[in-house]
């Protein structure tokens, strides 16, 4: 399902967020552009996920043509006002994993949608509550499933959000990378 007049374009080589949209109905091409996901450290924590995404957008918007819909997104996973990247290597993902461990963390997601003369963004918040992690099951975990290419070294849809998550508030959808609710409304709205 495509909206009317735009063909849907992903700017993101994440398999989580292509399923996501084709889950939803959209046919999307998927277009990317490396990018400098570095960021300034004074800007809030909460504002990075959406910078970044409006950063992917403006690398691509070159390649839209009249009747395309780009949709670029960055997920970033935050506690006490830290941003917890994708880990480097497994000493990385284990202390990452050890300070989620038992708390509450947020994770915001930055979406751009952006046309030839249009640019619209917004930032999708979701709380996590982590039970406790022992280091045998953050171990077992790394070992396992290898998250390091996921923002706070895990994935809500593997074992770590079905035996180690207490509760989410917001959308599970928004965890996985892509607030899919949020952007059907937003692409209908466009």
């Amino acid at each position: 399902m495509n909206k009317g007049e735009f063909k849907i374009i992903l700017g993101s080589k994440s398999p989580r967020r292509s399923q996501l949209l084709r889950d939803a109905g959209f046919d999307a091409e998927i277009r990317v552009q490396d990018v400098d996901e570095s960021f300034d450290p004074k800007m809030p924590v909460i504002e990075v996920a959406e910078d970044l995404a409006k950063r992917k957008a403006n690398a691509l918007i070159h390649s839209l043509t009249p009747n395309e819909l780009l949709v670029t997104a960055d997920s970033v996973v935050i506690l006490n006002e830290v941003i917890y990247n994708k880990p480097a290597d497994f000493d990385e993902g284990f202390k990452m994993l050890s300070d989620l461990s038992g708390s509450t963390h947020t994770v915001a997601t930055g979406v751009c949608l952006t046309s030839q003369n249009k640019m619209s963004s917004f930032t999708s918040i979701t709380l996590v509550t982590f039970d406790d992690l022992t280091a045998e099951e953050i171990e077992y975990y790394l070992n396992t499933y290898k998250p390091y290419d996921k923002a706070g070294a895990y994935g809500i849809q593997d074992w770590i959000g079905l035996c180690k998550v207490a509760s989410i508030q917001g959308s599970y959808s928004n965890v996985m990378g892509l607030p899919i609710r949020d952007v059907y409304q937003a692409i209908l709205n466009f």
